[in-house]
């Protein structure tokens, strides 16, 4: 019997809001293999259905005793920030390309549907801007990958396109962290918000809520389609500092850097369903400064 739900990547910021989300709307036990480069134990749902592995996904055949038990892979468990690819291209490479190559032939070799967490970063420029990062690079060759895996074994998958996501549990502090975590953080301390320049760039932000509703909806459906979460208004940079009515404090320009998070129809050969969000990051802003 398939009583089990696996979600890589569970003690991070995505993965942790799917679990309580999948707690709440099923009753499938979950296993979160995370190897906890970002991910962090204070994420973790102290529940007897729930069950956490310190591991790399690279070792997924070894981890899974018992792979006739899985209903679903949620695959959120990707090295995920561009700049950072520059700099740690290798755990890059080990995560996205050899990690999710084996996440992928577990799936198809066992049978096991997969919702693959994609990026917003693989669709800019009309998909030219799937090369501007090492982060960017890996994404786009494993959409690739598995448009292939459906035309070669009926590879059974559905794909979720990340908004720059914000809310409880995102990172605010190190390498990793989120924009919106960043400015809170400074908020927070009563600093100047960094911006990396020129600060005109242009994202979508979604919040978690919204964005984990969709990939659980995409568990539900068995259409193999691609689906980008985002909400219809986009921001520039300065625009989400100016919300938080703090002093600006410039950065220089990183590698890597789009100037502008656009929406699209079509990546590769696979129409993208575009879902908005219905939580408004200007709402949120205000809520966290209220109960600052």
């Amino acid at each position: 019997m398939k009583n089990l739900i696996v979600v890589t990547g569970g003690a991070g910021f995505v993965g942790s809001n799917l679990i309580r989300l999948l707690l709440q709307k099923s009753n499938y036990k979950i296993l979160s293999i995370d190897n906890y480069s970002s991910g962090s134990k204070k994420n973790h749902v102290i529940n007897n259905r729930v069950k956490y592995i310190n591991s790399d996904t690279t070792k997924i055949f070894e981890v899974i005793k018992n792979p006739k038990k899985v209903k679903v892979i949620f695959h959120f468990g990707e090295f995920a920030r561009i700049y950072q690819s520059f700099i740690q291209m290798d755990k890059c490479i080990n995560s996205n390309s050899i990690g999710s190559n084996a996440v992928f032939n577990f799936c198809l070799t066992n049978k096991i549907k997969l919702i693959y967490s994609a990026t917003s970063a693989s669709l800019g420029n009309k998909g030219k801007d799937k090369n501007l990062s090492p982060y960017a690079f890996t994404k786009a060759k494993n959409l690739e990958l598995l448009e292939n895996l459906k035309k070669w074994f009926k590879f059974n998958y559905e794909v979720v396109y990340f908004y720059n996501v914000y809310g409880p549990m995102q990172i605010s502090k190190g390498d990793m962290a989120t924009v919106i975590g960043i400015f809170e953080e400074c908020y927070k301390k009563n600093k100047p918000l960094t911006v990396v320049k020129p600060g005109t760039q242009t994202r979508r932000f979604t919040h978690i809520k919204d964005t984990v509703e969709v990939c659980y909806k995409a568990w539900k459906v068995d259409l193999c389609r691609h689906y980008s979460i985002s909400h219809k208004k986009s921001y520039s940079i300065i625009q989400v500092a100016k919300l938080f009515g703090k002093k600006v404090k410039f950065l220089p320009k990183r590698e890597g850097e789009r100037f502008a998070s656009a929406l699209t129809n079509m990546n590769l050969s696979n129409r993208v369903y575009k879902v908005f969000g219905k939580i408004e990051l200007k709402d949120y802003i205000q809520q966290f400064k209220d109960n600052s």
